[in-house]
């Protein structure tokens, strides 16, 4: 089986989906803009042959290297970056070369456009926040009149919270639609509630093989916007109402032979026009393994290997996982420019039986995932309470 990997040394995770299709047999071929010298020696041996390109987002360059792989080793079987950014581009090459294992120009779109999930929810009978494509002036106000404010604004097209706005009366809607650059915006009603995600894979029939939740305290726009500490954990027990929506989702949506990252708001209140306290409002969908360090909270908690599960649904072996998970693992970052009670060092020998991974966060991702970061994991909440109280308490 030929595989081509784009960007096999980023995000770091990418490296790890390199090794178990290695150890499954699987040819990778890699696809990046880093010098070879540079990628990781278990990078290297997980690699048949390495084509470095002057840029990744040069679509000529890169189908360039698929095509000498192509050549090479035979037809292309599957194709994958693992990455929300590279989405498109990946769409592209499996439609340019007839890689059938994966979305191609003309199912995208649904996983890739927020304004399409809309769809996608609602055929899985899961409500979404109403919505408006911003374009011009008279109907944009007239949809902040059905729904009021404060609205959220983002980019229809986008990863995170990248250009994502909370307008709170007239004025500040004014200022950015004079001021919003040319992209394709979405603005949704504004919903008081509680992030949470259903991260999995999916087999070729869009069974879940695997499935774990996280709750994310924090709106990633608050993160990135007032620069606020980054706190979310894995849950040990997923909620029905979450598990249900999340299986729904994954049967409506083009989530064939893939990881994915569901995102869904339980509102904390009554909305007229919306729902009511409890109720679950369908927010994004990412046809790509979580963000960050995900992946491996998700093997902290449940004690299993998610590179591999992934590995063996490529190869055709599609067998369920167990979903017990004996531990909350829980990512906690802090920032550079604040003053901590404790130091590093405190937290570390305090933790020392219970942390899992330590670290930099890359700047690539610093202002959404913070500078400083623990992962560590406990059989008790209140543990995990303890600890990001601890970690984060200031001077």
């Amino acid at each position: 089986m030929n595989f081509v990997y784009l960007s096999p040394n980023f995000p770091e995770s990418s490296e790890h989906f390199c090794k178990a299709l290695k150890q499954k047999n699987v040819r990778v071929l890699g696809i990046g803009d880093a010098d070879y010298n540079l990628l990781s020696t278990e990078l290297k041996n997980s690699l048949e042959e390495y084509q470095k390109v002057s840029n990744l987002e040069n679509y000529h360059e890169v189908k360039k290297a698929c095509k000498y792989f192509e050549d090479k080793y035979g037809k292309i079987d599957w194709l994958e970056s693992n990455n929300e950014y590279w989405l498109l581009k990946d769409a592209a090459l499996r439609t340019d070369f007839n890689i059938s294992t994966g979305l191609n120009n003309d199912t995208v779109a649904g996983i890739k456009y927020k304004s399409a999930m809309k769809e996608y929810y609602e055929k899985a009978k899961v409500k979404v926040a109403r919505h408006h494509l911003v374009k011009d002036y008279e109907n944009c106000i007239k949809f902040i009149g059905e729904v009021g404010y404060p609205l959220i604004v983002k980019p229809d097209n986008g990863v995170g919270a990248s250009s994502t706005y909370k307008i709170s009366n007239l004025d500040e809607f004014n200022y950015f639609y004079e001021t919003k650059s040319s992209i394709q915006y979405i603005m949704e009603e504004f919903i008081q509630g509680e992030l949470v995600s259903y991260d999995g894979i999916a087999g070729k029939n869009r069974k879940v093989i695997f499935a774990t939740s996280h709750r994310f305290p924090i709106p990633v726009m608050e993160l990135v916007n007032d620069k606020k500490d980054v706190v979310y954990y894995t849950l040990r027990e997923m909620p029905e109402t979450v598990r249900i929506a999340g299986e729904s989702v994954i049967k409506a949506f083009e989530t064939n032979s893939r990881f994915f990252h569901c995102e869904f708001f339980i509102m904390t209140e009554d909305k007229d026009g919306l729902g009511k306290k409890g109720d679950i409002i369908g927010l994004e969908v990412n046809m790509r393994p979580p963000g960050g360090y995900i992946p491996d909270m998700m093997n902290y908690a449940s004690d299993v290997d998610v590179y591999e599960i992934w590995a063996n649904m490529i190869t055709s072996n599609e067998e369920k996982c167990v979903t017990q998970r004996p531990y909350f693992c829980v990512s906690v970052a802090r920032r550079d420019e604040k003053k901590y009670l404790h130091t590093q060092r405190d937290t570390e020998e305090k933790y020392k039986d219970d942390i899992m991974i330590k670290g930099r966060m890359p700047e690539a991702v610093s202002a959404a995932m913070g500078n400083d970061m623990i992962i560590a994991r406990f059989k008790e909440f209140s543990m995990v309470e303890e600890f990001i109280d601890f970690y984060l308490k200031k001077t």
